[in-house]
């Protein structure tokens, strides 16, 4: 794999960027936080909905355990520390998807505290960025723009979905590690099985606040850019926002904190209302629910039954494997991923070679599923047929070349890679006869390209090339290699 980038520098034209983010994460579960209704993505609209999400009067919430569950998960994957009382609160504001006039949300006495995330960069620097709190909240609904002409609907499907807010302190300094965090977090979310973290169904969404300062001054007022549901996107308005409030400082004006939204055609930010302060949602306890207090008992058992998260696995396959930080970082940065590679690496007999199947999973596998637009999940080629064509390797039965169209075939056509080598005949050519005949054949044939190599043994390779297409491929380059040496030494 290729080297990490150098460093450069976070400042723009000699400004610090401060970043905060306020994640939104849909909690994995059948139902909604608070109510029956079905979870799921999708379906006719208003299809999924309760009584209770619809607001009917008399509808009183009862709590989803299992979101509880999630959240706990959630907060002990961030190292976070859980508490056991926490309490549900009233956010009043009007929005037409917002049955309630309220959103049952949690304000003072979260269910999850402080905590911390390690996020490394390409450049090799490791940031640390803290988490301020974890809370569990409703979803509002959905206005739907496009389906009169004079009217907006409303679909009630996502009123009432639980979901996880993750706020972070203002650690980051630039879009890259922005970009960075939210990618980090959403692979442990993914592995802890608590938030599916498919960014374009917003199941996974941020709202960014972003400032600017001279390195050292105290903070500057912060503008919120709200719900930004793709990683690009993250990175393009944080971006555009920094140089957006250093253009207004420099030209002798203010920043007003606001929220604003970005426009991903324009790549630019743009006004939509002043920002709101928490007396504004006049927060108060909510009276149909009772504070929420946890057993020890149950967050022992949920930490006890834990998942081996990515900082954990990479660690191990960094020590068992031997791999690079960065091969071992990109490889499980998806979970799928990472159990693809030990599956190939272990097989049924003999332990592979790690180095080698990371490199073929890195780079012809995940290079091919890129191309197409497929994840591992999706794979033509099976753990079982990738480790086959990495045991003709090793065995010395084809060469990597070879290897290389082998893998082709079984993506295309399926089939066992022992059995396509034997019958299309692509065994290697490992015979010193039958290599000793071309070699002398292109030597005789290139009188001028010998004197060359003499003078710069360098340019043995372009024989080794020449002998490899008179093979078709087929010759073993070590053996091809050892001939020419023997030829040429005189």
């Amino acid at each position: 794999m290729d080297a990490p980038a150098p460093k450069k520098s976070k400042l723009i034209d000699g400004w610090e960027v401060v970043i905060g983010m306020e994640v939104h994460a849909q909690v994995t579960s059948q139902a909604k936080l608070f109510s029956d209704a079905s979870a799921a993505f999708g379906g006719e609209p208003n299809a999924h909905v309760s009584l209770l999400d619809a607001a009917m009067p008399g509808m009183l919430p009862v709590i989803n355990v299992e979101c509880v569950r999630q959240a706990v998960r959630t907060g002990l994957g961030l190292k976070a520390r859980i508490n056991p009382k926490s309490v549900f609160d009233r956010k009043n504001y009007f929005y037409p998807d917002l049955p309630q006039g309220y959103q049952i949300s949690q304000y003072k006495s979260p269910i999850v505290g402080e905590g911390e995330v390690v996020v490394d960069l390409p450049d090799g620097e490791t940031v640390r960025v803290g988490i301020e709190r974890l809370h569990l909240e409703q979803d509002a609904g959905k206005l739907l723009h496009d389906q009169h002409v004079a009217a907006s609907l409303v679909d009630l499907n996502r009123s009432g979905v639980a979901l996880m807010e993750i706020v972070t302190k203002p650690n980051l300094r630039s879009a890259d590690e922005a970009k960075a965090f939210v990618a980090k977090l959403r692979t442990i979310l993914r592995y802890l099985g608590t938030c599916e973290g498919d960014m374009e169904k917003g199941n996974l969404r941020a709202d960014v606040n972003v400032s600017v300062r001279r390195p050292g001054a105290a903070l500057g007022t912060r503008c919120e850019i709200k719900n930004l549901n793709s990683i690009r996107f993250i990175g393009q308005a944080v971006e555009h926002e920094a140089r957006r409030q250093i253009e207004v400082i420099e030209d002798g004006g203010s920043i007003e904190q606001e929220t604003r939204l970005f426009d991903p055609d324009k790549g630019e930010t743009r006004s939509m209302r002043s920002k709101e302060e928490a007396h504004d949602y006049r927060y108060f306890p909510d009276p149909d629910l009772l504070p929420l207090e946890l057993a020890p008992a149950l967050i022992d058992d949920l930490r006890e039954h834990l998942p081996e998260l990515p900082d954990d696995k990479k660690a191990r396959f960094m020590r068992d494997y031997a791999l690079s930080g960065y091969d071992a970082g990109v490889l499980v940065a998806e979970r799928e991923t990472a159990e693809y590679f030990e599956t190939v690496v272990r097989g049924a007999g003999p332990r592979r070679d790690p180095k080698l199947v990371a490199n073929w999973v890195l780079n012809e596998l995940t290079g091919r599923l890129n191309k197409v637009g497929k994840d591992i999940t999706a794979s033509p080629v099976s753990e079982r047929q990738l480790g086959a064509i990495l045991d003709l390797i090793t065995a010395g039965t084809i060469s990597g070349k070879i290897a290389k169209d082998v893998f082709e075939i079984v993506w295309t056509e399926g089939g066992d890679p022992q059995a396509i080598v034997a019958e299309r005949g692509l065994t290697q050519v490992s015979d010193v006869s039958a290599l000793e005949r071309v070699v002398d054949e292109i030597i005789a044939a290139n009188p001028d390209k010998v004197g060359d190599a003499k003078a710069n043994p360098k340019a043995i390779g372009w024989f080794v090339g020449q002998v490899m297409k008179a093979s078709g491929g087929k010759a073993n380059p070590q053996a091809v290699n050892e001939l020419l040496r023997k030829r040429l030494a005189g």
